[in-house]
């Protein structure tokens, strides 16, 4: 009887030490994996009590449908898309905070990611750090909260294209449906209003070879655009109390 109770505590020591094992082998794993986000993609999983807070960032400009070339700092948004899925999906992620310093770039990409970003049911904080320029500002405004540093800008003017374009009324009309639709967002995700967002975009006293409007730090709060000028340890208060 004696030899039987000590064979079952060998092998529940056994089985023990083998979870015990495996749990640090996934620790390692996860650590592994978020390492790897966060030098790939400027992302790392930040503890908050029994929660995470994940940190986006996004930085350069927005690739979407074509690749830019290796030498540009780029943010990717086929890599986004299944991140940001992955955190509504993870329990155990609280919040988001997304850092930006952006030029804007691909429409259609940045659009998607901005929808993507105010579907999400977890609290989300974005801070502007640098710039938050063309299909930036709506990825700025797609957070349930807003800062920007004082010295940030953000700039609103019409939607370009690259490339060859058709002088035709359709392309307009494609153009201006577009561009609806973005100040649509910027409107229904900020304090602005449209006319006053499609006024911004057509002003010609501030850009000598563009239309637009560039507006640096309390500029952009005092505007609509953003919810308050602060900088890193603001926005990380914010997001920790609104996810309280």
């Amino acid at each position: 009887m004696i030899r039987d109770n000590i064979s079952e505590y060998d092998n529940n020591a056994t089985e023990e030490s083998s979870d015990a094992q495996e749990s640090k082998t996934g620790d390692a794993n996860n650590k592994e994996a978020d390492d790897k986000d966060f030098a790939s993609n400027g992302m790392a999983l930040l503890k908050e009590g029994k929660s995470s807070i994940q940190l986006i960032t996004i930085i350069g400009e927005i690739e979407g449908h074509d690749n830019l070339p290796a030498t540009s700092k780029t943010t990717k948004y086929e890599h986004l898309l299944p991140k940001l899925a992955m955190i509504e999906d993870d329990d155990k992620i609280g919040g988001v905070l997304f850092i930006m310093n952006t030029v804007g770039g691909d429409v259609s990409a940045g659009l998607a990611l901005s929808e993507m970003i105010a579907s999400l049911t977890k609290p989300t904080v974005s801070l502007v750090i640098g710039d938050s320029h063309s299909i930036g500002v709506p990825l700025a405004v797609s957070t349930d909260y807003s800062f920007i540093v004082p010295t940030a800008t953000m700039i609103i003017h019409p939607v370009r294209m690259n490339g060859n374009i058709i002088g035709a009324q359709q392309t307009y009309d494609y153009f201006e449906r577009i561009q609806k639709r973005i100040v649509s967002f910027i409107s229904e995700h900020s304090s602005i209003n449209a006319g006053e967002v499609e006024s911004m975009m057509v002003n010609t006293k501030m850009l000598t070879k563009d239309l637009g409007t560039i507006l640096v730090g309390e500029q952009a709060v005092k505007a609509g655009l953003i919810n308050e000028v602060g900088g890193i340890g603001r926005a990380f208060k914010k997001l920790k109390d609104m996810m309280k």
